[in-house]
């Protein structure tokens, strides 16, 4: 299950600035971390920008599960009902 994500309308630099909300939202302080540490931000643009297909990219910046895709920018939230062996 996902959280409500944020449309982007395409601006350059735009889906960084919506990871970093994104993050700042769940309650992680912009100069707690480096996102070039945990993903390659122009890559991440030039791959969701160019993407012909629906994409998505999943990665975890200091404990945060996020979601990446054209549509915008998503925490991953754990469906606590399912357990392993289900």
């Amino acid at each position: 299950m996902h959280s409500p994500s944020t449309s982007r309308s395409g601006g350059p630099n735009e889906l960084l600035v919506e990871i970093v909300e994104t993050l700042e939202a769940c309650g992680l302080e912009d100069d707690s971390y480096q996102l070039h540490e945990y993903v390659d931000p122009g890559a991440l643009e030039q791959l969701i920008a160019s993407a012909d297909e629906n994409i998505t990219v999943q990665f975890t910046v200091e404990g945060i599960p996020l979601d990446v895709s054209p549509d915008g920018v998503d925490v991953i939230i754990e469906d606590e009902s399912q357990s392993v062996g289900e």
